[in-house]
């Protein structure tokens, strides 16, 4: 862990807003390996549907006075990937972050709810505007899909991939930043190759 934030641009999203922080009530051990999966279940289901994964990381620092705070983070490039694939491994995090909970025997009704990533929800829907696509928050907008939807093909996903998942969060919880070389060399998965002329 480290002893003071991480840089500021670090913590930005997508949209250039502050990443948002977890608040779970678990001991720092338990919380970083949370967000392990957090982080693995986008990596993982990502390259499952043929995005290519630069890294994924947990990012954790100390408050003071025995506190810390997590935050992780995927990085990817998404070319010529299915708009709905694109969305399910934006939900992917959240659902492999339950799972754990569950997994583990640490699922409460407040520690679920904590895993709430709307700013995973919130670049869905953005990246998927511009490419005319609908994702609805709510409801099915006519001619796309909900959130609710979009969750149910990422429970799918991390279902079949929880093995793969579960092996890179204990890696990415030891070594804290994985590449997606490694990722798919310990999943047997193919990370997808950077089409030309993109920046590794």
């Amino acid at each position: 862990m480290m002893t003071t934030a991480p840089d500021e641009k670090v913590l930005l999203d997508h949209r250039g807003s502050r990443r948002p922080t977890f608040d779970i009530p678990l001991d720092y051990e338990q919380a970083r390996l949370g967000m392990a999966f957090h982080e693995a279940g986008h990596a993982v289901v990502a390259i499952s549907y043929g995005v290519h994964v630069k890294t994924s990381e947990v990012i954790a620092w100390s408050t003071g006075s025995d506190g810390y705070a997590l935050t992780g983070n995927t990085s990817f490039q998404s070319d010529d990937v299915s708009p709905w694939h694109f969305a399910a491994q934006c939900a992917a995090g959240e659902i492999a972050h339950v799972q754990y909970l569950m997994a583990y025997g640490l699922w409460t009704p407040e520690r679920a709810a904590a895993c709430a990533a709307d700013h995973d929800r919130d670049q869905a829907i953005d990246v998927l505007i511009q490419f005319g696509y609908c994702l609805g928050r709510d409801h099915v907008p006519a001619g796309g899909k909900s959130w609710g939807q979009v969750r149910g093909m990422a429970r799918r996903r991390v279902g079949l991939l929880w093995r793969e998942i579960r092996a890179v969060a204990h890696a990415m919880n030891e070594q804290t930043k994985l590449t997606g070389e490694q990722i798919a060399a310990m999943t047997g998965l193919v990370n997808a190759p950077l089409p030309e002329g993109v920046a590794a």
